[in-house]
C-alpha cells in the first residue's frame, strides 16, 4: 500500500478488498469495471480513484497485470499457442495481449517463452491444459445427449 492508501478508511480497504477478490477470483473472464465497482458498492470513477490510491495501479492495471503473470505460468509450462494462452487468461485482443506483455514483461511472449523454456522440463501438452481450463466446447447431438 502507498503512503495515499495508508489515508483511506479501513471499512473502505475492506469493500475494495472485496472488489479485488472479484478480480482475482474471475480473472480470465471479460470484467466489466462496473460490476467490480458495485462489489465495493462504488461508482465506477469513485472506485477507480479509491482502488489507485489504495493500491497504486487502476484496476486495470491491476487485472492486465495477473492475467500476464498467469500467461507467463502457461508460457513456461504449457505446449500452448501464444493466441491460445492470450484467450485463456482472458484477453480478447492478441495485439493487446502482446502490446501489454511486452509492457509489463519487457519481451515479446515468443521471446519469453523461447528463453523461458530454455533446459526445462518438456512442456505439458496443451490438450490437457485446454481442458482443465474448459477450453473445449461441448456439442448436442440431436436427438441425443450432449457429447464432449
Amino acid at each position: 500500500m502507498n503512503r495515499v492508501g495508508a489515508m483511506i478508511a479501513l471499512p473502505q480497504l475492506r469493500l475494495l478488498r472485496m472488489a479485488k477478490d472479484a478480480m482475482d477470483r474471475d480473472w480470465s473472464s471479460p470484467i466489466d469495471l462496473d460490476t467490480v465497482a458495485a462489489h465495493a458498492g462504488y461508482s465506477r470513477y469513485h472506485f477507480v480513484r479509491l482502488f489507485r490510491a489504495a493500491y497504486g495501479e487502476t484496476p486495470g492495471q491491476y487485472l492486465s497485470r495477473r492475467r500476464i503473470e498467469r500467461a507467463q505460468e502457461l508460457l513456461r509450462s504449457a505446449n500452448l499457442t501464444v493466441t491460445e494462452v492470450c484467450m485463456l487468461v482472458g484477453f480478447t485482443s492478441l495485439g493487446t495481449f502482446c502490446t501489454r506483455f511486452k509492457q509489463i514483461v519487457g519481451v515479446t511472449p515468443t521471446e519469453f517463452r523461447r528463453e523461458a523454456r530454455q533446459g526445462a522440463a518438456a512442456p505439458i501438452p496443451g490438450c490437457f491444459v485446454m481442458f482443465w481450463a474448459g477450453g473445449f466446447a461441448t456439442f448436442e447431438k440431436p436427438g441425443g445427449p450432449p457429447r464432449p
